[in-house]
This record gives structure tokens, sequence and C-alpha cells, in this order.
């Protein structure tokens, strides 16, 4: 339907058919400042003067769903506990989001938490980590959000050896993916009633219900 696109013949973007936005015309001066998607560089997007969380691939942005009350309360919670277990024992470090991760050449993605192991000092050795030996990410209820964490990111963290993945679903499940070869196999899916697991960090348990209790 064209009721809320329109061919603009004056603006920067001429002979291309733009939306209508209710609220005003954005500064699309602004926007031409940046890159077409497709086309940009690892340094254009580190530069990015933003504390949104915006992920990089193969000269593409996006930016990432504004976290909730709910994702940061269960965020927090997991951090305690996996900051607790880590640091305590001396393993290594835990980072949270805003954090660019590099996977690989031109692809940078920011789970909620990563944890870079001790004996692998190189990871910090830059600005930015260098992969990570554990992720976990809080994902949001949107289909396409879901799918990205689900499906895209779990190839992606496979393909960088990363060597576990925890997708945190709120109220739902706590799934926990074990590196196999070049992909994840299913540690466990553990719902409600059950105490999460890791098979990178034996004696690390979540209890699920209570985490997923200190949300609204």
């Amino acid at each position: 339907m064209m009721s809320d696109m329109a061919l603009d013949t004056t603006s920067p973007a001429r002979g291309h058919a733009k939306r209508r936005f209710p609220g005003g015309e954005p500064v699309w001066e602004l926007a031409y400042l940046y890159t077409a998607q497709g086309q940009w560089s690892e340094e254009a997007y580190l530069a990015l003067p933003s504390n949104l969380l915006v992920e990089f691939t193969n000269g593409h942005v996006e930016v990432l769903p504004m976290p909730t009350t709910t994702h940061q309360l269960i965020v927090l919670a997991l951090y305690r506990l996996l900051h607790e277990y880590v640091t305590g024992r001396g393993l290594g470090w835990v980072l949270v989001a805003p954090l660019p991760v590099g996977l690989r050449p031109r692809v940078y993605r920011e789970p909620d938490f990563i944890v870079c192991a001790a004996e692998r000092p190189e990871r910090r050795a830059g600005e930015y980590p260098d992969g990570a030996d554990l992720v976990m990410v809080v994902i949001s209820p949107g289909r396409e959000d879901r799918r990205r964490d689900e499906v895209v990111k779990r190839a992606e963290y496979a393909a960088a050896g990363i060597a576990e993945y925890w997708i945190v679903d709120p109220g739902r499940a706590i799934t926990v993916l074990r590196l196999a070869g070049n992909d994840y196999v299913e540690h466990g899916r553990f719902g409600l009633e059950a105490q999460a697991t890791s098979a990178l960090l034996p004696g690390f348990i979540v209890a699920v219900a209570e985490v997923f209790a200190l949300a609204p």
C-alpha cells in the first residue's frame, strides 16, 4: 500500500520511496553522513558515538532492542552468580554488554555476558575481546530477536569456537549448549523446576526459578 509511503523528489533520498513520519522528517543530512548498509568497515563500526547495543556483520550494522527491567534483573542475578564462581576460583574474567566481541573478521556480536578463561589472556589483549570461552544471552521476546539468538548466533558462536553458549528464555527455560566439533549439542534444557549446570564450569549451578522470580 502507498498510504504511508511517498516518492520524495526533494530530499537527499531523491527518487526513492520513503516512509512518512508522523512526528516529522528525520534529519536526512545526518543520516547520509553514515555509510550505507553493506559497506561499513570494522573501524567505522567501532567508532560509532553511541551507547546503544549495536552489532556488526559483514558490512551491516544492527541496533538491538533496548533492554527491559525484566531483562536487566535477570542479567544482574546471573552476573552475581557467574562473577562469584569465576573470579572466586581465579578462572578468568566475566564481562558484560555493551561490549563488542570479535568472532571473526567483519563480525562483532554483543552477548549479555562473556567469560574469558585465565589461560587465554590473548582474548583480552585489545580494546575489545577476541572471542570468548563462554557466552550467555537473555533473549528478547520478538520473533526476529529469538531467531537471531537461537539460530543465527548459535551458528556464529560455534564457528568462532566458543565452548559454551547459554540461551536464557525469561520465564521459560535456560538452554545450555556445548561445542562438539564444529557445532553445538545440547548439554541440557532446564525448566523452571530445574537447576541449570555448565559443561565448561563444573559445579556452577543456576536455580532457574529463583533467577526468573527476581523479574516482575
